[in-house]
């Protein structure tokens, strides 16, 4: 991968360090985490990987670092949906509010891998096959399109094939126990003590498939961005981060961010775009901080009209 060895080392160290303070200091004890508090952990995680970027700045220079913020606003506005999906997983399976944090942070761990083995694939594919990046670019352009055109149905976790599978396939506590993945106890039908998963462990394999599902179009949409796998994968786990930490008030007001949906078609056609208006002017690339720029508008457009017409709905105007 690109990037040097230290670079790589000082990201890790970062992120290990932030993982360790989280659960190991901040949320040792499971509690439920305030809108307040959420803000205020979301802030923090920003600066941080904001920091990072203006490192980023120092060791690959400005059109590194556009790139870098751009995939980041990119990554955490891809993942506003997979907010909701994963409000719906627990409140279909009951998780409550103090465990919830728990599961969302052993998630990220399998996040990271993941993410780590699929930008691997997409890097060795772009270098191998350099058509390959149009068809990351039409993806993006045919899945905005699609995200502005199509109309969402509601989501029914209960009829999610691997949730079913699930339940037929494992022996599930019917309760919550403690913050327990898993835990051996008779069986109630034959007496015999076996291994059983609770409610908390079919949550975590659930968020752990919709980011595998979300991951389908981020990653294609950031090596549409740049094809440098250290800020590909740096822009998004610095954004998977802090999202995990925006859950606790998003979930409760994401409907406000309605209209953010349609900014984010626009966003994607336009980074889907890019590689062929360049071609077709002769250009190299849309210069980094231009694309930055025009992100950043769009996606402020998108959230300015959606206060503006719940601004409205409340007065009726």
């Amino acid at each position: 991968m690109d990037g040097t060895l230290s670079a790589w080392i000082i990201f890790i160290a970062i992120v290990l360090t932030l993982l360790t303070l989280d659960l190991g200091v901040f949320h040792k004890k499971d509690r439920v985490i305030s809108i307040k508090e959420s803000l205020w952990m979301s802030c923090f995680y920003i600066f941080v990987a904001l920091l990072f970027g203006l490192w980023v700045w120092h060791l690959k220079g400005l059109g590194s670092f556009a790139e870098y913020v751009t995939g980041f606003l990119v990554e955490k506005s891809l993942a506003i949906d997979n907010i909701f999906l994963i409000s719906l997983i627990f409140s279909s399976l009951s998780i409550p509010l103090k465990y919830q944090h728990r599961v969302l942070f052993w998630g990220i761990l399998g996040v990271i891998i993941l993410r780590a083995i699929m930008i691997g694939l997409g890097a060795q594919l772009l270098n191998h096959f350099e058509w390959v990046l149009y068809l990351f670019a039409l993806f993006m352009i045919v899945t905005g399109i699609k995200m502005i055109f199509i109309s969402h149905k509601p989501v029914d976790i209960s009829k999610n094939l691997l949730l079913q599978w699930l339940r037929n396939h494992l022996n599930i506590t019917e309760t919550i126990n403690d913050h327990r993945f898993y835990l051996y106890q008779n069986d109630p039908h034959t007496n015999i003590k076996k291994f059983f998963v609770t409610p908390l462990f079919i949550a975590l394999v659930m968020v752990e498939f919709t980011d595998l599902i979300f991951a389908v179009d981020s990653i294609p949409a950031i090596f549409a961005i740049t094809q440098d796998p250290f800020i590909v994968y740096t822009s998004n786990i610095f954004a998977i981060l802090g999202l995990r930490a925006l859950y606790f008030a998003l979930a409760s007001i994401i409907d406000r961010f309605y209209y953010i949906k349609y900014s984010l078609a626009i966003i994607l056609i336009f980074i889907g775009s890019k590689i062929f208006i360049a071609d077709a002017f002769g250009l190299a690339k849309i210069p980094p901080v231009l694309s930055l720029m025009i992100t950043i508008s769009i996606l402020a457009s998108g959230a300015l009209y959606s206060f503006y017409k719940k601004k409205r709905e409340k007065y009726n105007v």
